[in-house]
């Protein structure tokens, strides 16, 4: 049983460093960017290439994946992103999904249909007992990094000057820009740094979750379902609807493999029930 639960910790973890890049994007910059898994398939095929063919240790591919990804969010952003902020949600979909099939026709071109495999270094093989709990050695890894990251995050976007220039970017643009704050250089940034953590992402799951050129297709409800789950007022609420997400699917697939693909469903369901907009919300100015 605390096997399964520190599985679905882990778990919950990478599907929270996978979709809160998509939480800024949405919840900070009001912008519904579907194509955010074709950042996280980007860290995960770099990484790929990095290990099996260059030889490169898994560990230093992880952040050259976010560099990668962060890279390739600011080069789109103001080439292409920029222009639809102002657009409704609906043209914005449109104009992220069709960056999908762009990215999985791309890869499909250039690596085949195959799904592909990261080389893990021995150290992170295996498993280790913590207290009477068997644990897999790579799932602690991704806690860990994990956990780390969400604390910096949080950190990031409430206790820093950056965090309050870009809440203040937000809330009010023109404003903003009359108080001397660069809007198009903090969404830049912003922007960038959710597409590195989903290429950091990819990264650490390209071992759990598979991957192959469909990657950002399949994956794309978990990502909706932890930020609609969540809530986009803070960082916490994506962080926790993680969680009780990996916890739920976990447990489902195990002791009921026949419906356990449907529980997380199940699960959004129930909290959207209980809560219509997240399990956190903006309080009302």
């Amino acid at each position: 049983m605390l096997t399964i639960l520190f599985d679905g910790i882990a778990y919950g973890m990478l599907l929270f460093v996978l979709a809160c890049g998509l939480a800024v994007t949405l919840g900070l910059m009001n912008f519904a960017n579907l194509a955010h898994g074709s950042f996280a398939m980007a860290g995960g095929y770099l990484t790929v290439v990095l290990t099996s063919q260059w030889g490169v240790p898994f560990l230093l591919t992880l952040p050259l994946a976010f560099v990668f990804s962060a890279v390739l969010g600011a080069i789109l952003e103001p080439t292409l992103y920029r222009h639809l902020y102002g657009r409704s949600h609906l043209d914005q979909v449109l104009f992220s999904i069709g960056l999908v099939f762009m990215s999985v026709a791309a890869i499909d071109y250039g690596f085949g249909a195959s799904q592909q495999f990261v080389r893990l270094p021995e150290f992170l093989m295996g498993r280790i007992e913590l207290g009477g709990v068997t644990i897999g050695i790579y799932r602690l890894f991704i806690v860990i990094i994990c956990g780390a990251l969400a604390l910096a995050l949080h950190l990031m976007l409430s206790r820093t000057r950056f965090g309050s220039r870009l809440r203040a970017a937000v809330d009010d643009s023109r404003v903003a820009s009359g108080l001397g704050i660069n809007v198009n250089r903090v969404f830049l940034l912003t922007f960038a740094f959710g597409s590195g953590l989903a290429g950091l992402g990819g990264a650490l799951g390209a071992e759990l979750l598979g991957l192959d050129p469909w990657f950002p297709l399949k994956f794309m409800i978990y990502f909706l379902i932890v930020v609609a789950v969540g809530g986009t007022a803070t960082i916490s609420g994506p962080l926790i609807a993680a969680l009780l997400l990996g916890i739920a699917d976990v447990a489902g697939k195990y002791y009921i493999p026949q419906f356990g693909a449907f529980i997380i469903y199940v699960v959004m369901v129930a909290v959207l029930l209980w809560r219509p907009q997240g399990l956190f919300v903006r309080g009302r100015r």
